[in-house]
């Protein structure tokens, strides 16, 4: 009881990047600033990808320079080349995540590369960022690790493969993403156990989609494997644009009810996420925003983790 587990938001990042519209940097900018004043103190603000593929992340560069001004906040960016990452560095984020496919056709569709393709541009990345002389730190995510909606099942050996090829790369963290919400909750719990065996504790957290209705499922069989560190969206936005099929992420609020209610202490605070959503919905004004916290609100047997 009183156990920590840390929420990384990514709906700034993940969130956005499947939107029907762009919302506003000054919007983007203020929803991020309502999430850190809920308690959340890591947030992936955005991607270094070519705006023309994915131009809600264009202004990426400056979120990511007016969220270190955000007191207590670790500022995330996820990036997919050598490029993405010197311009992260430049721009002054604290860490980059490097997503590495399982899937082969997933890769191709996503980067236009292999697996050992990325692994190989995966390590020049950790080997410039270690020789600059400000620290920045490198974690690498599995993507579709518990399926894909291009190849369908993927092999829990090629999973425990890619995740040691991140691992000898020298990365901080590995992540293992289930992008597509295919798992289930024997399936994390196996994965997770044998990524552990071959990777130690350099397995540092779960990304979850909840596609099938499975994520929070999910993320509780990853808790009982040990995992301490969730990626979740506020509201359940999120989606793949590479990954056909794929949904939003598991919902924030749902996620931060159950894990309080079970005794652990996520340090953030519920009604704060709720009033972040407000500023989410200012800033995507069509868009539908899910979590049954919020449409049943808050229970009145509802307490905090000490």
């Amino acid at each position: 009881m009183g156990e920590k587990v840390k929420i990384c938001e990514v709906g700034p990042r993940d969130g956005l990047q499947m939107a029907a519209s762009i919302m506003p940097t000054a919007v983007k900018i203020e929803w991020i600033a309502s999430l850190v004043e809920a308690g959340i103190h890591e947030i992936e603000v955005g991607s270094f990808v070519p705006p023309k593929l994915i131009p809600q992340m264009a202004d990426t560069a400056e979120v990511v320079r007016a969220s270190r001004a955000m007191h207590g906040l670790t500022v995330a960016a996820l990036v997919p080349n050598l490029k993405g990452a010197q311009r992260a560095h430049e721009s002054g984020a604290d860490v980059i995540i490097v997503p590495v496919s399982v899937s082969e056709g997933h890769s191709r569709a996503n980067t236009n590369k292999g697996s050992l393709d990325q692994v190989a541009e995966l390590r020049g990345i950790v080997d410039w960022v270690r020789a600059q002389e400000r620290p920045m730190k490198v974690d690498a995510g599995c993507a579709t690790a518990f399926g894909c909606s291009i190849e369908g099942h993927v092999p829990q050996e090629r999973v425990v493969m890619v995740a040691a090829a991140l691992a000898e790369a020298g990365v901080d963290n590995v992540v293992l993403a289930d992008t597509v919400g295919y798992g289930n909750p024997m399936q994390v719990r196996a994965t997770v156990r044998a990524v552990r065996q071959e990777i130690g504790p350099v397995l540092d957290r779960l990304h979850l989609h909840d596609t099938m209705g499975l994520g929070l499922a999910n993320a509780l069989a990853g808790l009982e494997e040990g995992i301490r560190c969730f990626d979740s969206a506020l509201a359940g936005l999120g989606g793949c644009p590479f990954a056909p099929g794929a949904s939003g992420n598991i919902v924030t609020e749902d996620l931060v009810f159950m894990l309080e209610s079970m005794g652990f202490a996520t340090g953030v605070d519920l009604d704060g996420l709720i009033r972040a959503r407000e500023v989410l919905q200012r800033g995507l004004p069509g868009a539908a925003l899910l979590g049954n916290v919020t449409k049943a609100g808050i229970p009145r047997t509802y307490r905090r983790a000490a």
